[in-house]
């Protein structure tokens, strides 16, 4: 006669087999819900995007920055909601890659953001893959459900405000 082997938590009762998907009760769960629809569209946004190098957080700045030529790195960092520093590093990056590049502003310790000829290019190129990676994100959702479902998240986010923001830096 074998034996097999039987361990506490095999199941939340600990006993029968164990379930195919250990994380499924988790998918009740609205921000482990939010955070995998995150991590899909990052894939999503990376495998449609990957020839340009842009993370989905450098070309929101880009974004930004085709719209609005000069931005303060500030005015940046409220605009993608991230906090200065990480704003900063992403900005470091994207001039790096010589995709924008920095002016002081009047003010000695501001820093204006612009898009090079080259950030142009890339951006406007960009364009068609991030529709790609957009569309193949809702795309299982009927066509009608589609607005319905990008209302509630804009609910959701402005009815929580501000909270989750970046906290005021302390100098």
């Amino acid at each position: 006669m074998t034996r097999r082997p039987t361990s506490p938590a095999a199941t939340p009762q600990g006993i029968g087999p164990r379930p195919s998907d250990p994380g499924a009760a988790l998918m009740e769960r609205p921000g482990v819900l939010i955070r995998r629809l995150h991590q899909v569209h990052s894939a999503m946004f990376q495998e449609e995007c990957a020839g340009f190098g842009v993370t989905p957080v450098q070309y929101s700045l880009l974004t930004l920055l085709a719209g609005a030529p000069g931005l303060e790195q500030g005015a940046a960092a409220i605009g993608l909601r991230l906090d200065r520093f990480t704003t900063a590093d992403v900005v470091r990056r994207l001039e790096a890659a010589g995709l924008l590049r920095t002016e002081r502003g009047q003010d000695r310790r501001a820093k204006m953001l612009f898009l090079t000829t080259h950030g142009i290019e890339v951006f406007t190129a960009m364009q068609a893959c991030v529709d790609r990676a957009h569309s193949r994100l809702v795309e299982p959702l009927p066509e009608r459900r589609r607005g319905p479902f990008l209302r509630v998240l804009r609910e959701l986010v402005t009815r929580h405000g501000m909270v989750g923001d970046p906290p005021p830096k302390v100098r």
